[in-house]
C-alpha cells in the first residue's frame, strides 16, 4: 500500500495537530462515511430471499464444507442479512519489516448484494491519528487514507483489480457471516481433499475463488487466494495472499471467529499485516425484513 511509504514523512505533524484541527477532520470524516454507509444499506435486497438454513441445500457439497456448516450453524438457523462488527488490533506499516501500531475499527456487512465499509482509526503517536476506509460498494472498491481525517495520503477506487481484491476481502471474511457462505446464497463449492474446498462467488462482471481449510472441529481455520492485488509504490502486484481465524464462540447459534490474521506472501516471506480481535458483534437477519 503506497499510502504506507509516506507515512513517517508526515509524523512531525503531531506536534502543530491541535484539538481544533481533529476535531475538524473528525467532522469531515464522519459526513463522508455516513454517505458511503448510505449507499451500501441502499444496495441490500429485502425480498426474494430464503430466511433459514435448510440442511438439504447441504446435500452433494464437499465433505469439509458440510461438516463447517453442521457445525457452525444450528437447523432452522436465520439467514444473515447485515452485520456491525467492532475489532481492535494491530497493523503493519511496514512492507518488509515489523511497525505494528494499534488500531481500532468499525465494519458494516451487507451480505445480498455483497458489500462492506471499513471505518479504522490507527495511532501513529499521541494525537496523530490515520483513518482508513476500505469498502466494497455496488461492485466498486475503494482505500482511502487520511492523516486526521483531512490530508490524503492515499485514494484509491473504482472496478477491476481494486473492485476484485475488495471483493476477496469479503469472502474471506464471511466467517464473521457464515450463512453467506451457503449455496443459496450464492457461493458455489468445489472439492478440494478432506480438509479444504474452494469456494467461489461472483458479483456482477467479478467472479473469484478463494481455498478454505477446515481444522480438526470442522471450523475454517484459514483462507488463501494465489493472487491479489497489493499495493507497491504507485503499482498494484499481484501477490499470493492468505489469512488465518481463530478463537470461535458461539454469536446468535452460530460458531464464528473472534481472532484472525491475515499476511501478503512476498517472495521473501510471509509478512502478516494484520491482528485484529472482535470486540462487539451484532447481526440483523432476512427473517426480519421477510
Amino acid at each position: 500500500m503506497r499510502w504506507l511509504r509516506g507515512l513517517g514523512l508526515v509524523a512531525g505533524l503531531s506536534l502543530v495537530a491541535g484539538l481544533g484541527l481533529a476535531a475538524r477532520g473528525a467532522h469531515r470524516w464522519t459526513a463522508a462515511t455516513r454517505t458511503l454507509s448510505g449507499k451500501l444499506d441502499a444496495g441490500q435486497a429485502r425480498c426474494g430471499m430464503a430466511t433459514h438454513f435448510d440442511q438439504r441445500e447441504l446435500d452433494g457439497l464437499p465433505a469439509p464444507v458440510q461438516r463447517y456448516f453442521r457445525t457452525a450453524l444450528t437447523p432452522g438457523q436465520p439467514l444473515i442479512a447485515a452485520a456491525s462488527i467492532a475489532l481492535a488490533g494491530t497493523f503493519n506499516l511496514s512492507a518488509s519489516g515489523a511497525r505494528w501500531k494499534p488500531f481500532t475499527s468499525t465494519q458494516r456487512v451487507i451480505t445480498q448484494r455483497p458489500g462492506f465499509l471499513w471505518d479504522a482509526h490507527i495511532a501513529m503517536l499521541p494525537g496523530l491519528t490515520v483513518r482508513v476506509v476500505d469498502s466494497y460498494i455496488a461492485g466498486e472498491g475503494l482505500l482511502h487514507a487520511s492523516l486526521l481525517g483531512l490530508f490524503t495520503l492515499a485514494e484509491v477506487q473504482g472496478g477491476g483489480e481494486i473492485a476484485r481484491g475488495e471483493l476477496m476481502r469479503f469472502l474471506a471474511e464471511m466467517a464473521w457471516y457464515p450463512t453467506a457462505l451457503l449455496p443459496s446464497q450464492g457461493v458455489r463449492w468445489e472439492p478440494v481433499d478432506e480438509r479444504s474446498a474452494k469456494a467461489t462467488l461472483v458479483d456482477g462482471p467479478l467472479a473469484l475463488t478463494l481455498l478454505f481449510r477446515f481444522g480438526d472441529d470442522g471450523l475454517i481455520d484459514s483462507f488463501r487466494a494465489e493472487m491479489r492485488g497489493a499495493m507497491v509504490g504507485k503499482e498494484i502486484v499481484m501477490t499470493p495472499w492468505e489469512g488465518s481465524w481463530s478463537d470461535y464462540q458461539r454469536r446468535d447459534g452460530m460458531l464464528v471467529p473472534l481472532s484472525g490474521e491475515v499476511a501478503w506472501m512476498r517472495p521473501e516471506g510471509r509478512r502478516p499485516y494484520f491482528r485484529g480481535t472482535v470486540t462487539s458483534l451484532e447481526y440483523a437477519f432476512t427473517a426480519s425484513r421477510a
